[in-house]
């Protein structure tokens, strides 16, 4: 069954000592089940770079689908007149997305990790792909991409040209635009992670949807992206772009870090009445394996510390202030940095 994104909140109460027993972290620094932790630059070389990342990729394929034999998550799908959303769980914490004009049976897949999983979401639903969809290089992305082009010749890989994307076909330039039968997506440059990452925006206006934006690795529910080939400063201006995007945008992320996220922003802001909120529904859903996504933009501004550099109570928290005629970016930017130094030895302990 369908439903249309909703505002509704928990009112469970957290257990005074932390998250209430049971609930599992997804994903976990000591768990390891994402490659693209902050691990030195000698690895990500070696994965983004190599055989070896591939090899690697697919050993974690097979574990996650030995684990997780239907997904780590429970997908909600999301409809509107002549639109479908599915989101697809894969690996371990990944999501691909599964977009259906529902009047022609035209489909578009985002980031399609695991080739079978999304091979029978399309098969579920009986639509035809005609587009995949790549935010980045990375192959918990793009690992999908050959053996979904050999299942369906007509469709089409999109993507940066900065990026290796394998089977790219038609290479995207930033505020291009690309149609699936009903369906017009805007690709928009958001170098940081990687230097040829792009995110995409679906139209919802025909539809009577709010914009969609598919963010990949660029921001998360609570959390962004590491900078693997980018600079804060680098960082801060793609997030700005998506937040351009306006309040009502459903942010759909690629991968299901809530919690994680949330945890750890919470640390920043004790007196956040909305990351409060935010975090007992996530612990909620997650206890019941369902997914977190999507938010919106606007819900966004109000927890996520990656998205509030501008704000003086975490800057104060940060222990970190403006300089005399030190450019407001800048400033920010020096504030984006300390944030994620703070989360990845999060992450790491």
């Amino acid at each position: 069954s369908c439903h249309r994104p909703a505002g509704q909140r928990a009112s469970q109460e957290p257990g005074s000592g932390g998250l209430p027993e049971g609930v599992e972290y997804i994903p976990t620094r000591k768990k390891g089940k994402n490659p693209m932790k902050p691990v030195g630059v000698a690895w990500y070389s070696l994965y983004a770079r190599t055989r070896l990342g591939y090899l690697f990729y697919q050993r974690q394929v097979k574990k996650a689908r030995e684990r997780y034999p239907h997904g780590h998550s429970v997908p909600q799908p999301y409809c509107f007149p002549g639109l479908k959303i599915l989101p697809i769980p894969v690996l371990s914490n990944n999501y691909s997305y599964l977009v259906i004009d529902t009047g022609s049976g035209q489909a578009a897949v985002i980031d399609p990790s695991d080739p079978l999983a999304v091979q029978a979401a399309i098969e579920d639903e009986g639509v035809m792909l005609e587009a995949i969809f790549c935010t980045h290089k990375h192959w918990d992305h793009s690992g999908g991409n050959e053996a979904l082009c050999q299942k369906h010749s007509s469709c089409r890989v999109y993507g940066s040209t900065l990026d290796a994307i394998p089977q790219l076909t038609n290479p995207l330039t930033d505020r291009e635009k690309v149609s699936v039968g009903s369906l017009t997506f805007e690709a928009l440059a958001t170098p940081g992670h990687t230097v040829g990452h792009m995110v995409y925006v679906l139209d919802g206006g025909p539809f009577g949807s709010p914009p969609c934006l598919f963010s990949g690795d660029l921001l998360f529910l609570a959390g962004c992206g590491e900078p693997f080939e980018g600079s804060p400063e680098t960082m801060l201006a793609s997030l700005d772009l998506a937040m351009g995007l306006g309040e009502d945008t459903l942010l759909w992320p690629g991968h299901e870090y809530a919690l994680e996220c949330l945890t750890f922003a919470s640390l920043l802001e004790l007196d956040n009445s909305a990351l409060e909120q935010k975090l007992q529904w996530a612990v909620q859903q997650r206890q019941e394996k369902r997914s977190t996504c999507p938010s919106t933009l606007g819900e966004e501004q109000t927890y996520n510390p990656f998205l509030r550099t501008h704000r003086p109570e975490l800057q104060e928290t940060l222990g970190l202030w403006q300089g005399v005629g030190e450019d407001p970016d800048a400033f920010r930017a020096r504030v984006l940095k300390e944030v994620r130094r703070r989360k990845d030895l999060y992450q790491a302990t």
